[in-house]
């Protein structure tokens, strides 16, 4: 499955942020969004999940296809580790939980209600509930955060499985990681300043 983005123009709260974007992300390969902090890569990443419209282009290959991970865990605080996991395993109509406690090392806190860990691992049983969704396509807004060492390498090794096995990932970080894969500037797409006529465009 490849993700195929054209021209896209984005904005965030109606300001023009990013716009005659275009990549392509084809099946086994990561590609990582570098950028400074408030360029857009959020607004791009969600954008691409669809979460929110853009303002111009085209997103091909998406739908029904992605599975998003950002800044919020998404795991629900009064449920354990095993009964959060099996709930988006049932959303998601996947089989077993065991490869995403495996991977993340969460097997000794598999009873343990979620709003009673860590913050690291809270993050590791975020990130863990991607392994369930059976969705070939990874978007992940800054995944790292939170994480010790040793679950960064969790991580990376779980991306890495992820690609060997056909599946793909849109990744913004600051930190390297390893993988495969190419790195995008978003910066040379930033958008030029509008004058207020243009402005109403985006209202």
């Amino acid at each position: 499955m490849t993700l195929t983005v054209t021209d896209l123009s984005i904005t965030r709260g109606g300001v023009p942020v990013l716009e005659n974007l275009s990549f392509e992300l084809a099946a086994g390969r990561a590609l990582i969004l570098r950028g400074p902090n408030g360029i857009g890569k959020t607004t791009l990443l969600r954008t691409v999940a669809g979460l929110q419209p853009p303002v111009a282009g085209q997103i091909d290959g998406a739908e029904e296809t992605i599975a998003y991970a950002g800044h919020s865990d998404g795991i629900k605080p009064t449920l354990t580790v095993t009964e959060n996991l099996t709930f988006w395993a049932r959303v998601f109509g996947a089989g077993s939980i065991v490869p995403a406690l495996d991977a993340y090392a969460l097997n000794d806190l598999a009873d343990r209600h979620a709003g009673n860990l860590s913050a690291g691992q809270k993050r590791r049983l975020g990130l863990s509930r991607l392994l369930v969704t059976g969705r070939p396509i990874w978007v992940l807004d800054e995944p790292t955060v939170s994480l010790d060492v040793s679950a960064v390498t969790m991580f990376a090794d779980a991306v890495r499985a992820h690609l060997g096995q056909g599946g793909s990932a849109l990744i913004a970080t600051h930190i390297d990681l390893g993988l495969d894969g190419d790195v995008l500037d978003v910066g040379p797409f930033k958008a030029r300043p509008r004058d207020v006529a243009d402005m109403e465009a985006y209202l």
